[in-house]
């Protein structure tokens, strides 16, 4: 999983590097093992890219030598693609950033036919041609050694990318709408399936695939990775998410004194699942610093880390008391673990899990950072099972309904493969 950003200064004498990096400070939780960004400016191209957090990798002078008025900048789950990545074909060069994965190639694949069909057709007519041949979910910004920018999503969209400005200053182009806000951009739309912007100096040009499949947007970014301040798809994500709280409320109701949401993801569900039931709703745990996203994390043992780094239970929320513990998701199951062992240390009387999502069963193949499926907790046991296994007095999943319902779309416009095993094609 990456984030992505493109910003497009119509007056050359902009520079954009900051705004970049910024944009990509509120990317930051859709990949945290890579950071980096590329300008262009005089036929030529600025690139830093390395592992880390954005605001590891880039330092004053980093940003002051990212020339130019035209860039783009990826964070990352995998530490071991930095993007953006350059790619060239003879005396052609372009650099790209990718978010999602393609079924037969990699994102290296694609810049290379990209460029390829560049030199046979226009740039829109290259890329809607690349879209065709390569399947899967994903979008990409690119820039040219031409001084153009091109931005698409794949036919099904089920990768996000949202297309905002700065007044007639900048055009940008970001994952999320949470990145434009940082910069102080405004949305504007999201990027259509199977669409492609060209942005030129005294152009833009919007074009669209004719063979566009059926939408399949991916129902596990309103769960877990986009921000609750962004906009998905034209749905608010913190609106969903306080949906998805009214229906645990309703669904598998137990008896309890307090609810408590973790991680920070399912703070609007245990806020909307209090209002529901009238039960209080306390602050439950004290990050120690920085965000971690541990269900993104590489390793066990870091997971592990992340989870007792964000999570300091505070002992009077819960001594004494019985506990409604609301998470987003469920993976393994090993933090949900350490979790529940961390209330009973503090005293919970009872611990009772709720889980703002459908089990997961299945790995993603369009990018979405899941393990193989014989880890998956929820694909080889029941409810009552792992609540024996994470300790836990009770254990209940939404019910895909009620996913349904809460996010406010159609089975037939989502993608439920990680729920459901089933993926579009």
């Amino acid at each position: 999983m990456s984030g992505l950003i493109g910003i497009f200064a119509f007056d050359e004498n902009w520079t954009v590097s900051r705004f970049l990096y910024y944009g990509l400070m509120g990317l930051q939780h859709r990949g945290q093992e890579s950071a980096g960004i590329a300008t262009f400016q005089e036929n030529k191209f600025y690139r830093k890219a390395c592992k880390g957090l954005a605001e590891e990798a880039f330092k004053e002078e980093d940003l002051q030598e990212l020339k130019g008025n035209i860039g783009c900048g990826s964070v990352s789950t995998n530490p071991d693609l930095l993007q953006p990545l350059l790619v060239k074909n003879n005396d052609r060069s372009m650099v790209l950033v990718f978010s999602g994965a393609l079924v037969d190639g990699n994102p290296e694949d694609f810049g290379s036919a990209l460029i390829r069909e560049s030199l046979r057709s226009d740039l829109d007519q290259a890329a809607l041609t690349v879209m065709e041949k390569f399947k899967g979910g994903y979008s990409f910004i690119a820039l040219t050694d031409g001084g153009c920018m091109v931005s698409g999503r794949d036919p099904m969209g089920i990768r996000p990318l949202c297309v905002g400005g700065l007044g007639f200053d900048l055009a940008v182009f970001a994952s999320e709408s949470s990145a434009l806000d940082v910069i102080g951009s405004d949305l504007s739309r999201e990027v259509e399936p199977g669409e492609v912007i060209t942005t030129e100096l005294f152009s833009v040009k919007r074009t669209l695939l004719h063979s566009r499949s059926k939408t399949a947007y991916c129902s596990f970014e309103y769960v877990y990775y986009a921000r609750p301040d962004s906009v998905v798809n034209g749905i608010p994500v913190y609106d969903v998410r306080r949906r998805i709280g009214l229906f645990l409320a309703k669904e598998n109701p137990v008896e309890a004194d307090v609810v408590i949401g973790v991680p920070e993801t399912a703070v609007p569900f245990a806020m909307a699942y209090s209002q529901a039931t009238g039960i209080s709703v306390e602050m439950g745990f004290v990050r120690t610093g920085r965000s971690v996203r541990t269900a993104i994390k590489p390793t066990q043992f870091e997971r592990l880390v992340g989870v007792q780094l964000k999570l300091n239970p505070i002992q009077t929320s819960v001594k004494g008391k019985r506990v409604i513990l609301i998470d987003d998701s469920v993976v393994r199951g090993t933090t949900l673990r350490n979790t529940v062992y961390i209330l009973r240390k503090k005293g919970a009387k009872e611990v009772h899990v709720k889980i703002g999502s459908p089990a997961i069963v299945a790995r993603c193949p369009y990018g979405a950072t899941v393990p193989p499926e014989d880890e998956l907790i929820g694909r080889a046991l029941t409810s009552d099972e792992i609540a024996q296994v994470v300790g836990a007095d009770s254990f209940s999943y939404l019910s895909m309904s009620g996913l349904l319902e809460a996010i406010g779309l159609s089975r037939n416009r989502l993608c439920l493969g990680c729920f459901t095993g089933e993926y579009p094609v």
